[in-house]
């Protein structure tokens, strides 16, 4: 490619940005038992996916032809791209093969992480750049956890914890092996982890790609911002299903369905009245500052006093995406919700610091820092 042509490439920006979907799980798993079956329905036809080493993903019965040193194409049509290293400057290169039909279109991604990868970093990369982010979007986290050692791999891998903890959805795999013919405790345990995750239990790796995909912000089915599909704030204040009500405090309410011992901990805030923005921003970059590493993801709806309209949050440990104003609410109930995944950090620490941050004195910050 030309330096002209590349930078005519750098300039194209799709009508709508592609949607990506993060593919991980711990060694062993089945992420790419699941990843072959996938490629082989019709619906995932122009698909990208990239994998750190491409031979060892096992997919080598779906090769026809090498398009060049890093990306094949497989009788599925779909695309598989070996990065190595630098997955920004993959993603980069891969959009201006596209532009240029160096390859052939495609019009969603996979990203396969190895199984000792924390998604976060991926999930970093295509929230902060700003190259990236008028180009893809984060359509959501799907976590492969083997039903036969599932248990014990969260029981000794914390990363296996995290991964399960930012999912948007949740495979249960490997039912059909006997050694998991009951995995009603390794379900609940994931359930209380990540409340919100869709779980499906698969076999083979067999399942409908439309389970996996569409998970994000974006709905593409009808072109409009599903925020209640993607937040789910209502499986935080009754995770099993009881129909209890958790409400603790009449203005802010603490929803903590962590209760398997494990240090991560999912819980939603609700507030009736609204929230005033420059201190909520100011609260958002105080927990970035002293607790980045800890925040594993936070999405939220917002009724703030300077705008009528819902703002809608979205972040993941020290990056977050621009704030985005709807047009209107998605429902009645105009209340602000924010769920957060966390690790080793107290729920009621958000409440009381929150709260401070929202008074109307003018220096009411009791929190000094990280305990």
């Amino acid at each position: 490619m030309s330096t002209a042509d590349q930078q005519n490439a750098d300039l194209a920006i799709p009508d709508e940005p592609l949607p990506v979907s993060i593919l991980t799980g711990f060694l062993g798993s089945g992420k790419t038992t699941l990843l072959a079956n996938l490629l082989r329905h019709p619906d995932m036809a122009e698909t990208a996916v990239i994998v750190n080493e491409f031979g060892d993903i096992g997919l080598d019965h779906l090769l026809v032809e090498h398009i060049n040193e890093e990306t094949v194409l497989l009788n599925s049509g779909c695309l598989c791209c070996t990065i190595r290293n630098d997955l920004l400057g993959g993603l980069r290169r891969l959009f201006r093969q596209r532009v240029q039909r160096e390859i052939p279109p495609f019009n969603r991604l996979v990203i396969e992480t190895t199984g000792l990868a924390d998604p976060a970093p991926v999930l970093h990369t295509l929230m902060s750049d700003g190259y990236l982010a008028g180009r893809y979007r984060l359509d959501g986290v799907i976590t492969v956890v083997d039903g036969a050692a599932g248990a014990e791999t969260l029981n000794h891998q914390p990363e296996s914890i995290k991964q399960a903890a930012v999912a948007d959805r949740i495979i249960i795999s490997k039912t059909d092996l006997p050694e998991a013919s009951d995995t009603t405790a390794l379900e609940a345990r994931l359930r209380a982890l990540n409340p919100a995750a869709k779980i499906f239990r698969v076999s083979h790796g067999e399942i409908e790609p439309a389970k996996l995909f569409d998970a994000g912000l974006y709905n593409p089915k009808t072109k409009t911002l599903d925020v209640q599909r993607w937040l789910q704030a209502e499986a935080y204040n009754d995770p099993e299903g009881q129909g209890h009500d958790h409400h603790s405090h009449d203005h802010d309410h603490g929803h903590d369905v962590n209760r398997h011992g494990d240090s991560i901990r999912a819980f939603c805030l609700t507030y009736d009245r609204p929230l005033v923005w420059d201190r909520l921003a100011s609260w958002v970059e105080m927990l970035i500052t002293l607790y980045g590493e800890r925040l594993l993801r936070i999405k939220g709806i917002l009724n703030v006093t300077e705008s009528d309209a819902p703002i809608v949050i979205h972040g993941v440990q020290h990056i977050f995406h621009p704030p985005v104003q709807l047009d209107a609410w998605p429902s009645q109930d105009h209340r602000s919700h924010m769920v957060f995944i966390t690790r080793d950090l107290d729920p009621e620490m958000f409440s009381h610091t929150l709260k401070s941050f929202n008074e109307e004195s003018e220096n009411p910050l009791p929190f000094t820092g990280p305990s």
